[in-house]
């Protein structure tokens, strides 16, 4: 979001975050810090459930009143409960002859039910019905395309596949420390992202290697407990460090192999911040991943620690030539550089306004 913002300011363009203010810590406050200058129509942040929940009809009458207020020529909404408010809010200015462009992006979120289960059914209908007040969908993803044509249906309106992007000096090499750890983690505490998985396959490769691995975990999360236990119940605690959210760039020193061991995603920034990098990395071949290192890649996996384990061995024993795997940096940025990205989305939003 940060970067799609920064090159659509760039551009001329008057920008805005309407977001909730529940969720995140000190690291993301100080990313809203440097960011509010830049940004002609505000930070402005209110309470929003993750899940659809009684508290909702409060925050969208507050998250209304703000987008009211703002007057938008275009409503670009991420996320199920985003996109919800996006085409609900952008729908009611319609009412009042604004001719407020509707987009949303689809990722995560919803798209994970299982389509055959109820509450699966209800969100999908759900979408269903929220496309006819939709303008233009924006996939960041072949993966998602796929599960919401799969899940939801054949979209009936103007669609786009947009990557995201990263800004040029994300593409500048990171040097890892003198003293860096084997292994770093950087996500969320959940096992959705698959900490434990992790865990444990640090404990199976340190055999396998003839040495015991050190590795750093980095992130916040209501789950972030239950692996401290984790890693002292598998003897783990002299060998594991955890600390709080960082910029990615921070925590790449701290380590010499990234691993991203998710149990599922849909295009995840780290995978492209940690190849844009020039930095060594494991990953689970979930979401859009594998449109990341294409498809075959030896650098993937199943979210299974033994697996992970077996790759680390690999990638550990000769790690210069594990390295040699990892996508090229010049056909990255070709693909993945912020200033493709914001200009694809910003045809999106004209088309969507000429409607």
């Amino acid at each position: 979001m940060r970067d799609l913002t920064e090159a659509q300011v760039t551009a001329g363009h008057s920008v805005g975050i309407v977001c909730d203010s529940t969720t995140g810590g000190e690291f993301e406050e100080r990313l809203f810090e440097q960011m509010k200058d830049m940004l002609a129509l505000g930070i402005h942040r209110t309470p929003m459930q993750r899940h659809v929940g009684p508290g909702d009809l409060a925050s969208a009458r507050r998250t209304y009143r703000i987008i009211k207020e703002l007057r938008p020529d275009v409503l670009h909404g991420h996320g199920a409960k985003g996109g919800a408010y996006t085409r609900l809010f952008g729908s009611l200015l319609r009412v009042s002859r604004s001719r407020v462009a509707r987009l949303y992006s689809p990722h995560g979120g919803s798209l994970h039910y299982d389509e055959n289960t109820t509450t699966g059914k209800l969100f999908f209908a759900l979408e269903r019905f929220m496309a006819r007040f939709t303008d233009h969908l924006l996939f960041v993803s072949d993966y998602e395309r796929r599960t919401y044509r799969r899940k939801v249906g054949e979209p009936q309106i103007p669609n786009t596949l947009v990557y995201n992007g990263l800004r040029a000096a994300e593409f500048e090499p990171a040097i890892s420390s003198p003293d860096a750890a084997d292994l770093l983690y950087i996500g969320m505490m959940r096992d959705l992202k698959g900490p434990d998985i992790f865990i444990d396959a640090l404990a199976l490769a340190g055999p396998r290697l003839g040495r015991a691995l050190t590795a750093v975990m980095v992130g916040a999360g209501d789950d972030l407990p239950r692996y401290h236990a984790r890693v002292k119940r598998l003897g783990l605690e002299g060998y594991v460090r955890f600390l709080p959210p960082m910029p990615a760039r921070e925590a790449f020193a701290l380590a010499a192999l990234v691993i991203v061991p998710s149990r599922a995603e849909a295009m995840p920034y780290i995978v492209l911040e940690t190849l844009a990098a020039g930095k060594p990395m494991i990953a689970t071949s979930v979401g859009g991943i594998p449109e990341i290192f294409g498809s075959g890649s030896p650098a993937l996996i199943r979210p299974d620690p033994v697996e992970l384990a077996d790759k680390v061995r690999q990638a550990l024993g000769d790690l210069a030539a594990y390295r040699k795997l990892m996508p090229d940096g010049a056909s990255l940025k070709a693909r993945f550089g912020a200033d493709v990205m914001a200009a694809d989305i910003e045809k999106a939003y004209f088309a969507a306004l000429n409607k």
